[in-house]
């Protein structure tokens, strides 16, 4: 199946949770995009003893999964693409939902 996973907060627990969802079905074998929107592009930068979001991020990167960060998102709080979240659009995004078996918001 492929899933697309859109992520719309960087509420630790949620962000962690999504995560930890991707990773988990990557190993099922689905292929699986995440989509970071709003302030879900901070994600890389969010830190909390109880949900290791960055760890999640990256055992999802490491299982082959795929991330994209919506440009204006990251403009408006003055950050660029990185390595694990490149800059994307919002036609990026629709093409992911139509890539999409089933598409997933956190």
């Amino acid at each position: 199946m492929k899933l697309g996973i859109i992520l719309e907060t960087k509420e630790f627990e949620k962000a962690w949770n999504a995560f930890r969802f991707a990773t988990a079905a990557k190993k099922r074998n689905h292929e699986v995009k995440v989509f970071l929107m709003g302030e879900a592009v901070e994600c890389e930068n969010i830190f909390h003893e109880d949900f290791d979001v960055d760890g999640q991020i990256k055992l999802f990167i490491k299982a082959g999964g795929e991330i994209q960060a919506c440009g204006t998102c990251l403009k408006f709080r003055k950050m660029g693409g990185t390595d694990v979240c490149p800059i994307s659009t919002m036609v990026n995004c629709i093409e992911m939902v139509e890539w999409a078996d089933k598409v997933v918001t956190f």
